[in-house]
C-alpha cells in the first residue's frame, strides 16, 4: 500500500527513518473542557529510567545518556479509550523526557510530535535530541506514543514474514491477475488490523490524540501546551488549536501540512513535491560534471532513465540484502525515503548507480527505513498505525477501479512516482471503522501566535501548506517563516530558522511575520 511519508527525520543507527501519510483534521470547537476528565488530569506519573524500545516502537538499545551524563526518563499516562466514556476504560499512552538543565529558570515542558501519523516519539526523540539541545536550557524535551503507536496500545496488523511479503507485491498493477493481487494485499492486512486490534480501531484518531494532549499537559503541570510539531504533528498541532485555542501557549509548526485539502488533492500535492526533489536533486548532480555517477545529460534524461531502471525492475528484480530481492515497489519507495533530506543526495546516486549494476542493497535499506524495518526483519507497527490513523481520520473510501481511474492525473504531475500514490488511494477500502472528516477545522481564533515554517523545497509537505494553515488558522494566529531550501523540515537544516524558533519558544518573542531564511 504505497504512501509517501510525512515523515520526522531521524539520527538513527540506520540510514533513515519515516512514516506514513494520512491527512488530519477537526470538526468541532471550543474549548473541549466538556471532554476533560478531572481524575486522570490528577495522576502523578512514575518517571523511571527508559528501557530499549520495543519492536513496535523501532527496536534497538535503551537511549544513550545527554551530554552532561543526563538520562532519558520515561512514563506512561492513563488517558480515556473514548473520551466520550471519560470514567470508562483507559489505556496508557507512553511518554519519555529529558529535565530541563535550569530548572530555577524553567518555562515547562515542551512536547513534540514528530510526524507519520504512525511515528513513536519515545524513540525518536533521543535521536535527534542534540539537535535540540538549546532548547532545553529552559524546557523539559518531552515526547510520546500517540494511541495506537509504539507502546500505547499499538495497532497490530501483519506480522513481520508477512509484511515483507507484501513489501514484494506490485504497487503498480499492470493487468487484471496483479489487479487481483494488489486488491487482495489490501484485503489482508485491513483484515488483520480489524482482527488483532479492532476494539482500539475507532479511537485511534487525531481529534483523541488531540484530546490526549491537553490531558498531558495538565498532568505534566503547565497552564497551557508548549508544543513543537512536525509535518504530521503540525496537523495534530492545528487540531488541538481548534478544540482548545485557549490553551495554546508557544508553539511551532514546522514542515507544515496544508489542512484545506481532500487526500486525493494531497497526495497530487505530494507527488508533485517529489517530483521537484528529484528535478533538484537531478540538477545537481548534473551540476558535478563528471562526478555524476548517472546517465545523462539533462535533468530530463536522468528522469527517463530512472523510469526506465523501474520498469526493468517491475520486469525482473534483483538482488537486494541477504536472498531478498529489491522489486519495483521497494525501488521506488527507496528512491522516496532518500528525497527526504539533501544530506542523502549523494547516498541516493549511489545506491542508484550500484542498483544499475545489480546490487540493490542500499537501495532497499532506503525502503526498509521507509517501511520501518529493521536490520534484524523485524518492523515497527508504523504501518499498521499510520494506516489506522489516516483511515479513521478520512471518509474517503476509493475502491481500486477508482484509484485506477485516478492514474493518468497523478502520472501527469509526476511520471515517475505519480501511479504509486494513485494506486495507494485504495488503501482505506473497506475499512472497518467509518472515517470523520473530508480536511480538518484548525481554526483557532483567540489562540496564542504560531509560528509556522515552511521549506520551500519539502518534498513532503510542500510549501504552500504553510500559507493554507496559516489562513485557515485565522487571523492574528500564524507567523510564518520560510526557508529558502531543500529537504522536509527546517530546523535541523538551518541556523537562521532555529535562532527564529528558539527566541520564540525560550523568551516569548515571535519573529517577524513573513520571516525569509536562505
Amino acid at each position: 500500500m504505497p504512501k509517501f511519508s510525512t515523515a520526522a527525520r531521524t539520527a538513527a543507527a540506520a540510514t533513515v527513518t519515516a512514516v506514513l501519510l494520512a491527512a488530519a483534521g477537526c470538526s468541532d470547537g471550543g474549548n473541549g473542557d466538556e471532554d476533560r476528565p478531572q481524575d486522570l488530569a490528577a495522576q502523578q506519573l512514575e518517571w523511571r529510567p527508559c528501557p530499549a524500545p520495543s519492536e513496535a516502537q523501532g527496536g534497538g538499545p535503551s537511549p544513550s545518556p545527554l551530554p552532561g551524563g543526563t538520562g532519558w526518563e520515561c512514563s506512561f499516562m492513563d488517558v480515556p479509550l473514548d473520551y466520550g466514556k471519560p470514567d470508562g476504560e483507559t489505556i496508557e499512552l507512553a511518554l519519555i523526557r529529558a529535565p530541563a538543565r535550569d530548572q530555577e529558570n524553567r518555562i515547562g515542558s515542551l512536547v513534540f510530535n514528530f510526524g507519520g501519523p504512525g511515528a513513536s516519539g519515545v524513540h525518536t526523540l533521543p535521536s535527534l535530541a542534540t539537535e535540540y539541545d538549546d532548547l532545553r536550557g529552559r524546557y523539559d524535551l518531552v515526547s510520546f506514543d500517540p494511541r495506537g503507536v509504539g507502546r500505547s496500545v499499538p495497532v497490530e496488523c501483519l506480522d513481520d514474514r508477512e509484511l515483507d511479503q507484501l513489501a514484494t507485491e506490485d504497487p503498480t498493477p499492470d493487468d487484471p491477475a496483479e489487479e487481483k493481487e494488489f486488491l487482495e494485499g489490501i484485503e489482508r492486512f485491513t483484515d488483520a488490523c480489524e482482527e488483532n486490534s479492532g476494539d482500539e480501531l475507532p479511537y485511534v484518531g487525531t481529534i483523541n490524540a488531540a484530546r490526549d494532549l491537553d490531558l498531558m499537559r495538565q498532568v505534566l503541570g503547565d497552564e497551557r501546551l508548549y508544543y513543537f510539531g512536525i509535518s504530521y504533528g503540525t496537523e495534530l498541532g492545528g487540531v488541538y488549536a481548534h478544540l482548545y485555542p485557549k490553551n495554546v501557549g508557544r508553539a511551532v509548526f514546522d514542515a507544515v501540512v496544508d489542512p484545506t485539502l481532500t487526500t486525493v488533492q494531497g497526495a497530487l500535492g505530494q507527488v508533485r513535491g517529489f517530483q521537484l526533489a528529484l528535478t533538484n536533486f537531478a540538477e545537481d548532480c548534473l551540476d558535478r560534471g563528471d562526478d555524476c555517477r548517472l546517465p545523462g545529460s539533462s535533468v530530463q534524461e536522468i528522469e527517463d532513465w530512472i523510469i526506465g531502471f523501474l520498469a526493468r525492475l517491475d520486469k525482473k528484480p534483483i538482488q537486494g540484502i541477504g536472498e531478498r530481492m529489491l522489486t519495483e515497489g521497494q525501488a521506488a519507495n527507496g528512491i522516496i525515503q532518500a528525497l527526504y533530506s539533501q544530506e542523502y543526495w549523494k547516498l541516493l546516486e549511489q545506491a542508484l548507480d550500484e542498483a544499475d549494476g545489480g546490487n540493490g542493497g542500499l537501495l532497499m535499506a532506503f525502503s526498509d527505513a521507509l517501511n520501518g524495518r529493521s536490520e534484524n526483519g523485524t518492523y515497527s507497527n508504523m504501518q499498521a498505525a499510520g494506516t489506522a490513523i489516516g483511515c479513521v481520520d478520512t471518509k474517503a473510501r476509493y475502491t481500486v477501479d477508482e484509484a485506477e481511474a485516478m492514474v493518468p492525473e497523478f502520472r501527469k504531475a509526476s511520471p515517475v512516482f505519480g501511479e504509486y500514490l494513485a494506486w495507494g488511494q485504495a488503501s482505506c477500502t473497506d475499512w472497518p471503522v467509518p472515517g470523520t472528516w473530508v480536511h480538518p477545522d484548525v481554526s483557532a481564533p483567540g489562540a496564542a501566535p504560531i509560528v509556522l515554517v515552511g521549506n520551500t523545497g519539502d518534498p513532503a509537505t510542500p510549501y504552500k501548506g504553510t500559507q493554507a494553515m496559516a489562513r485557515a488558522l485565522g487571523e492574528g494566529v500564524a507567523v510564518t517563516v520560510t526557508y529558502e531550501g531543500e529537504g522536509h523540515g527546517s530546523y535541523s537544516s538551518s541556523a537562521c530558522v532555529r535562532k527564529a524558533v528558539n527566541t520564540y519558544l525560550l523568551d516569548g518573542r515571535p519573529p517577524s511575520d513573513g520571516t525569509v531564511c536562505r
